[in-house]
């Protein structure tokens, strides 16, 4: 499949994790791909017991797909969805939080986030162990009531709270700005 890269894509925002006070040091540079998937004022998201959060679904890169076949491969992996086709894209959005690994200091995300289709039946999700241990499920929910449940897991500083919650919220405000209003 080809990339969407013969126009500029548009950087939607850079976000630095608290921890971070200098990107001195090693820093891993992953790639990731986020769909947004829509229906009337709903949208398909990932819940996560752990964290207690909403997501879109999406997540690395493999070196060897290119970012559309990452974002296609992950959509059916955790959402059971086909048929996937790429509407546009949204934007990047830019991370840099302290890194899981012992060989870096630094994780640099860089999401690659598109608005897509698929056909209206699922499969069923094929979640990694992690995933299943974390409580991921897919949900279609209110976009509305997935900011402000999100909005008041950061409020509340849960025990729990991942480290995605922040871009999560900041991108769901985004789609509902960007699809929802005009919908409305």
């Amino acid at each position: 499949m080809p990339e969407l890269t013969h126009v500029k894509v548009k950087k939607l925002t850079i976000h630095y994790h608290e921890a971070i006070t200098s990107l001195d040091g090693r820093i891993e540079e992953r790639l990731a791909a986020r769909g947004v998937i829509l229906k009337d004022n709903k949208i398909l998201l990932m819940y996560t017991r752990r964290y207690n959060d909403y997501s879109l679904p999406g997540g690395g890169v493999d070196p060897h797909e290119s970012i559309t076949e990452g974002l296609i491969r992950e959509l059916k992996e955790e959402t059971g969805a086909g048929n996937i086709k790429i509407e546009e894209e949204l934007g990047i959005y830019e991370e840099y939080r302290p890194s899981r690994t012992l060989e870096h200091d630094i994780l640099h995300m860089i999401s690659y986030i598109y608005k897509v289709n698929c056909d209206d039946k699922f499969d069923l999700p094929q979640f990694e162990n992690y995933e299943l241990k974390n409580g991921m499920e897919v949900i279609w929910i209110d976009i509305n009531e997935a900011i402000d449940h999100n909005k008041m897991v950061i409020e509340k500083m849960e025990s729990s709270m991942g480290l995605s919650v922040k871009r999560e919220l900041f991108l769901l405000e985004t789609i509902r700005t960007k699809y929802i209003a005009k919908e409305q």
